[in-house]
């Protein structure tokens, strides 16, 4: 499983702006809405799922990275959405570092072997140093989509 399998490349934010973990959550289930990937009927039950994953604990991992996720019966297969933060955004992480990179996954509840497999992909490359600092240093949706891409063919 490749990250451009699963990344919705129309729901990249590459420069958010937002004030809170739960707005960063809402914004980035907006794009996967905006993308096509998502009803907006469901947009609300999503991001409900994806904050309530988050009372169990963060899923800001530490150094500079969340990865908010969820299974969700409106999806068919596996997406994420990626947003970039360049001030950062307090995620409770278990650091208590800012977060600057933000991995949101959906998946159907029926499949979860392919919510394990994309949870395991992201954590690998975000585990790359150079992937990271890529990652960071990426203004625009375009750059991110091709550092996926590059990440994917074992080039970084």
């Amino acid at each position: 499983m490749k990250l451009c399998d699963f990344v919705v490349s129309a729901s990249i934010i590459p420069d958010l702006k937002v004030g809170s973990k739960e707005d960063a959550i809402r914004a980035m289930v907006a794009g996967l809405r905006e993308a096509g990937s998502i009803n907006a009927a469901d947009e609300p039950g999503i991001v409900a799922a994806i904050l309530k994953r988050e009372e169990l604990g963060s899923t800001g991992i530490g150094r500079g990275v969340a990865v908010p996720h969820t299974k969700h019966p409106s999806v068919d297969k596996l997406i994420a959405a990626i947003a970039l933060s360049s001030e950062g955004v307090d995620f409770d992480s278990l650091d208590g570092e800012p977060v600057y990179i933000m991995f949101l996954l959906v998946s159907p509840p029926d499949r979860p072997g392919d919510h394990l497999r994309g949870l395991e992909n992201i954590s690998r490359h975000l585990r790359n140093d150079n992937f990271c600092k890529f990652l960071r240093q990426s203004k625009t949706s375009v750059a991110v989509w091709d550092l996926l891409k590059e990440a994917d063919n074992n080039e970084i």
